[in-house]
This record gives C-alpha cells, sequence and structure tokens, in this order.
C-alpha cells in the first residue's frame, strides 16, 4: 500500500475509533438483574404525577413473615448469595476529617458505579452489610454492584453532623478518584438522610454526586437551593404510611415541592401499611438506580 494511502487509511481508522469509544461513553449503563423475581416490588394500588408517584400493597406478613425464615433477622437462603463476600473487605481510611471505617464491596479502583449506603441512629458500617436482615435487600446491592463492576461502601460516622457529613465527603472523595468515571449514589436510611441532604449542600459533593436515595428518611428544604439541587440529581423517596418517625404526609410534601421545579427527576413509592423501617427492605435496588443512571448528570 503507497505511503500516502496508509496514512488516509491510518487516519480513518483513528476516526471511526475515537467515534466508537465515544459512542460507548455515551451509552447509559443498565445493571444486570440479580434475583429480580424475588425482589419484584407488590402489586401497586394507586399511581399519580405521571407515573412519579406509586402506592404499593405492603403486608407485614407476606412481605417480612414468609420472606424470613426468622422474622426480621434471617431471611430464607433463596434470597441471597453470600459468594459475595469474597469482594467485600473492612476497611480504615486516614483522611484529614478523621479515620473512616467502612465496608467495601467490589471493585475499589477503575468502578463503573459507587453506591453509598449511610445508617440511621444506632447503626453501624456493619448493617449496610448484613446478608441476611431487611429481607436480604443488602444482599441484593452488595451482588448487584460486584457483578456490575461497580464499588458499594457502607462507612461508619461519628455523627449525622458537620463532622460525619465530613468524613462521608472524604470516602466519597478518595473513591471517586480512583474510580473517575463512576456514577455516585448515596442512599440514607432514616437519620442518615441528614447527611444526604448536607453533602447536597457541599460545593464539592454537591458537585459530584449523582443522585440521593432516601429510604425512611427526613425532608430538608435547604436542598432546594443546594448545588446538587441545581444540577438536577435525580432523588428517590421510599416511605413506610405507618411511619411514627418521619410522618409520610410530610415527606410527600417535600416530594411534591421538588417535582414542581419543572419536572424535576424525583420519584416516591409509598408502602401501604409500612412501618419506618420498611423501604430499606422493599426498595428496589436495580430498577431505582436503573432510573436514576438514566437521569443522573
Amino acid at each position: 500500500m503507497p505511503l500516502g494511502m496508509s496514512l488516509r487509511f491510518l487516519s480513518a481508522l483513528l476516526v471511526a475509533t475515537g467515534f466508537a469509544v465515544q459512542a460507548a461513553h455515551s451509552q447509559t449503563l443498565s445493571l444486570k438483574p440479580f434475583k429480580d423475581d424475588l425482589f419484584a416490588y407488590p402489586a401497586a394500588l394507586s399511581t399519580g404525577d405521571n407515573g412519579a408517584y406509586t402506592v404499593l400493597d405492603y403486608h407485614e406478613m407476606r412481605d417480612i413473615n414468609q420472606r424470613d425464615e426468622v422474622p426480621e433477622k434471617r431471611v430464607r437462603a433463596q434470597y441471597t448469595d453470600p459468594g459475595v463476600r469474597k469482594v467485600q473487605h473492612d476497611l480504615m481510611l486516614k483522611t484529614d476529617a478523621g479515620d473512616v471505617r467502612h465496608v467495601a464491596v467490589g471493585r475499589t479502583e477503575g468502578a463503573s458505579i459507587i453506591v453509598l449506603y449511610l445508617h440511621g441512629q444506632g447503626g453501624s458500617r456493619k448493617q449496610g452489610v448484613d446478608d441476611f436482615t431487611f429481607g436480604g435487600n443488602f444482599n441484593r446491592i452488595k451482588n448487584l454492584m460486584a457483578a456490575n463492576n461497580g464499588l458499594y461502601l457502607s462507612p461508619d460516622f461519628p455523627d449525622f453532623g458537620d463532622k460525619g457529613t465530613a468524613q462521608v465527603a472524604a470516602l466519597i472523595d478518595h473513591y471517586a478518584q480512583q474510580s473517575p468515571g463512576a456514577k455516585i449514589f448515596v442512599a440514607c436510611g432514616s437519620m442518615g438522610g441528614m447527611i444526604c441532604w448536607k453533602l447536597a449542600a457541599r460545593k464539592d459533593t454537591g458537585s459530584r454526586i449523582n443522585g440521593l436515595l432516601l429510604l425512611g428518611s427526613l425532608w430538608d428544604d435547604s436542598f432546594l437551593t443546594s448545588p446538587a439541587f441545581k444540577r438536577r440529581v435525580p432523588v428517590f423517596f421510599g416511605q413506610g404510611s405507618h411511619d411514627v418517625v418521619f410522618p409520610v404526609e410530610k415527606q410527600e410534601a417535600f416530594f411534591r415541592s421538588i417535582l414542581a421545579k419543572k419536572s424535576y427527576p424525583t420519584r416516591f413509592v409509598r408502602f401501604e401499611t409500612g412501618t419506618h423501617g420498611t423501604p430499606i427492605r422493599m426498595v428496589d435496588w436495580r430498577g431505582t438506580l436503573n432510573w436514576m443512571l438514566t437521569k443522573a448528570p
């Protein structure tokens, strides 16, 4: 092949390769299934707001007593795959905000997606990696991350104020640098939601996170002026209708205040008759995260 033709061929090949790489990056990540039939939502009683709001038919007898071998303590074996523990590590990260003990599951470098779970009052990093409580739902998110080149993090933190938030922000910063292409989603159970909203308000994490999941948690009107809100970071709410800690009516009102802002990307799932811990047990991690991945900035 003459030199001129070979150079033109090489140039064309490089351009084609560039387009292929660009197309690959433009495709939205979609998490592969893991026991989807077992973790599917129960029947919807009603929907509204163009599908953004759903009321689900939750029943304690079916969704706890039939699902668990020992109610609320040990789920039946078919709901879990404990083999994921092979890629689970209890770690300590030294940061300027203090030492952050955390459990990491999956790829600590080069991850395609990062999900953090922040526990509520009286919890610890161990709650978010317990394979058998909450109906095996933590085992599911661990397996989803491990099977999709992702990383799941469950940290300890000293409080739900500025110090705890600073440590979680430092943890996010560290792993974001290790996986610069990863979308980052933060799930907060109960009081952990205080840190969710504080992360959204910070200039660093508010400009970095790609989605928030509030599970039986609280509201914060300051979110509406936060860096995360300005980026239209998607927000998911899961709440039990019989939550006596954070009343469902107040969380629904906050959800609607967000939804009103130019069709902001948010969803609300109400578990009818569910209590405070119901959303942690029942949230469909895969369905929710796949929706968020399509909306993430």
